[in-house]
């Protein structure tokens, strides 16, 4: 009886461990990088504006400027939802190149050894990557930021915060090898934020190393036309992919001329190619991000009219068995803006959508902006002019 007892024990531990591998397997760990210039070199990412604070609310360990600047950088990475900076100077009159940030989340900066900007300017600071650590439940771990600090007549004006790390690394997908990439796109400290607001939405790449296509994080991601439910760590240290079953989908009407689009939300972002103005999406509420059309004119030169930027006006529903139609695309409206400054006049060409945003149009792969000819004259017929000139 004995001997049947520690049989099935053995028998029930080996798999439980069994089971434990399988699923440590489906989380796909990756790599941590922090560079000094992360944005540029990764792209895809915007700044976060630290919220300034008048006064002293938390003491530093010294101080040079008679006023230094105080800052909140948000980040749901820490029960408070922010960690104290300040900027100060490492001489009276000098230029405003110490950055402190909270790096252990104790709420005070007295404890804290300044960052001395690596560059300064004239308007400017640049400090990083500057390291802070995080407590989570497995320990903790380090995320890193870059920062501008804008500067006139002698005060700080503004700090830009920028995620200076990423999390990158080879994954497989349904037996292929493949590359991921996530990326804090807010710089608020975590990689799975997922919103119906670009801003506020990180960003995933999976394919070939080096591929520059980018996804909105959210509930679902496309790898090679196949769709997965995404799950990604808060701190962006691994990806779990699970083939998405019993989808729920709705048929979304555009106009014929448009060649593809695409849209975002919670569930991710989705790219079409409508097949005669009807293509599907998972059931959810999102905003177009892009719209193109394109045309070959009689002499065989490629034209493209390509819409982005959307805000607010350009979001939808899509709903399960219904259809929703967009109205993207044509008629444009091309409009010139004129602001005076002191003597001179500064012109603005622009092309607007029915849906607002930033309506561009391409001639064989370059912008054709240029081509738009505005001419120039005074009332006494002395001045007359061709914009844009020849040489510009």
């Amino acid at each position: 009886m004995e001997k049947r007892i520690l049989f099935g024990c053995i028998a029930v531990m080996s798999l439980l461990v069994l089971v434990s591998i399988a699923g440590a397997q489906d989380e796909q760990w990756l790599q941590y990088h922090s560079e000094r210039e992360a944005d540029r070199i990764v792209g895809d990412m915007t700044s976060a504006r630290p919220n300034s604070v008048s006064g002293t609310p938390v003491q530093l360990p010294q101080t040079k400027a008679d006023n230094p600047y105080f800052a909140k950088w948000s980040t749901p990475m820490v029960d408070s939802g922010f960690l104290w900076m300040a900027v100060d100077r490492s001489s009276e009159n000098g230029p405003w190149d110490q950055l402190y940030i909270d790096s252990n989340a104790d709420g005070k900066l007295d404890d804290e050894t300044a960052t001395t900007a690596y560059r300064t300017e004239r308007s400017s600071s640049y400090f990083g990557p500057v390291k802070v650590v995080f407590e989570i439940e497995d320990g903790p771990v380090s995320y890193h930021l870059n920062f501008r600090v804008y500067t006139s007549n002698n005060q700080v004006r503004q700090v830009y915060a920028y995620s200076g790390g990423w999390y990158e690394g080879e994954i497989t997908v349904e037996g292929q090898k493949m590359y991921c990439m996530l990326i804090d796109y807010n710089a608020n400290g975590t990689f799975n934020d997922a919103s119906r607001e670009p801003s506020g939405c990180d960003r995933v790449r999976i394919g070939r190393k080096g591929t520059r296509d980018t996804g909105y994080v959210g509930k679902y991601v496309e790898v090679e036309s196949a769709l997965y439910r995404a799950e990604i760590a808060r701190d962006g240290a691994f990806i779990k992919l699970t083939k998405a079953e019993e989808v729920k989908f709705g048929d979304v009407r555009v106009p014929e001329t448009i060649k593809d689009f695409s849209a975002g939300g919670e569930n991710g972002l989705f790219t079409r190619k409508p097949d005669k103005g009807l293509a599907s999406l998972p059931v959810g509420s999102y905003r177009i991000n892009s719209w193109s059309i394109e045309r070959t004119d009689d002499k065989g030169v490629k034209w493209q009219l390509a819409g982005r930027y959307f805000n607010q006006g350009a979001d939808f529903e899509v709903t399960e068995g219904a259809e929703t139609s967009l109205e993207i695309g044509e008629p444009v409206k091309a409009s010139l803006n004129v602001r005076q400054r002191g003597d001179n006049f500064e012109f603005t060409k622009l092309l607007r959508s029915r849906l607002g945003g930033y309506i561009d149009l391409i001639r064989s792969g370059r912008s054709a902006r240029d081509l738009w000819k505005m001419e120039g004259k005074n009332e006494e017929g002395t001045f007359a002019k061709l914009y844009p000139l020849p040489d510009q």
